[in-house]
């Protein structure tokens, strides 16, 4: 089996200025030298951790992590009530991409994301694709209104009724038949800080339950710091209200500027939150990614079977330096 590589430290990080008094956390790991390769990660609002860094040869690879606007290190902090997320947005996110690429001299490099990072990376290649590589998506999401509805608006509820009837239950009554998102999103930016705290809550007790078979209880770990299950439930549901600024189905139509991007896409059979059915319509219109179904697997990217296909794949296009 394929081990996740030895932990590592950065060896350069730093706080970019990104305009709209945003700074963002950015680090670098492995060989200065290296291979460029970037992290996207998911969410909106997960941030970058230790585990990204593990997925990339030390020895070939200079991995670039940084925290998109909001979540992680990068501050302001979505966590803030006073923190406006107006400029908080796709558009936004792609613009910081390339800032960092050009403050840290990188001509081309790999793209890897996951989940709501896979979102990202697409919109991010079709707009600048002289400067990708390569691309390793995981858990792939390509952005459309479908996708949202599926796992926010009712449409995963098929599978986790249970669940889903809680979170519907932590919404005053009148909210419960009209749109989620739109009523979380009011009660996450609620005045009283015990409103938000239990709509946080609430939200991310949904995400604990849902990546995996059988249904998670209680919160995953990263949800019991407070501040950070704020952060991302705000973030969540401002980037799922405005569609995430992106025209529906446009990331499928334009993936022939992927053209000349070798991918590959990383999916459990088993992914309730991003169904397999995204990453085989998107391997439709890009013939240059290789599609890898792992069989078992779920959402979870730390599913050892996800992580080794997806090391594997970091390894295969580090043969192509």
């Amino acid at each position: 089996m394929t081990e996740l590589y030895p932990e590592i430290e950065p060896y350069e990080q730093g706080m970019l200025e990104a305009g709209d008094g945003n700074r963002l956390y950015w680090e670098t790991c492995g060989n200065p030298r290296g291979k460029p390769a970037v992290v996207l990660h998911g969410g909106p609002g997960s941030g970058c951790t230790a585990w990204h860094r593990r997925l990339f040869d030390p020895a070939v690879y200079r991995t670039v992590l940084f925290d998109q606007r909001g979540c992680g290190r990068s501050r302001p902090h979505a966590s803030a009530p006073e923190t406006d997320l107006a400029s908080n947005n796709t558009a936004n996110l792609i613009a910081d991409t390339e800032l960092l690429r050009r403050h840290l001299d990188v001509e081309r490099w790999l793209v890897l994301g996951g989940s709501w990072g896979s979102t990202l990376a697409l919109a991010y290649a079709e707009t600048h694709p002289e400067r990708v590589s390569e691309m390793i998506l995981f858990g792939v999401t390509t952005g459309r209104r479908e996708e949202f509805d599926w796992l926010f608006r009712g449409g995963l509820a098929v599978l986790f009724p249970a669940q889903w009837e809680e979170l519907r239950a932590a919404l005053p009554a009148a909210d419960r038949d009209g749109d989620i998102v739109e009523a979380y999103h009011r009660l996450l930016n609620d005045s009283d800080a015990e409103v938000r705290r239990r709509a946080a809550e609430a939200w991310c007790l949904w995400e604990s339950a849902t990546p995996a078979w059988p249904p998670a209880t209680g919160l995953a770990a990263r949800f019991t710091k407070p501040d950070f299950a704020l952060a991302f439930a705000r973030l969540v549901t401002h980037y799922v209200r405005h569609d995430a600024w992106i025209e529906d189905g446009r990331l499928l139509r334009d993936a022939d500027r992927l053209a000349a991007i070798p991918g590959i896409l990383v999916n459990g059979r088993f992914d309730f939150q991003a169904p397999i059915a995204n990453a085989w319509e998107l391997k439709r219109v890009w013939p240059g990614a290789e599609l890898v179904i792992v069989e078992n697997a779920g959402h979870a990217a730390s599913d050892p079977a996800l992580t080794q296909e997806l090391i594997r794949a970091t390894d295969e296009f580090a043969l192509r330096r």
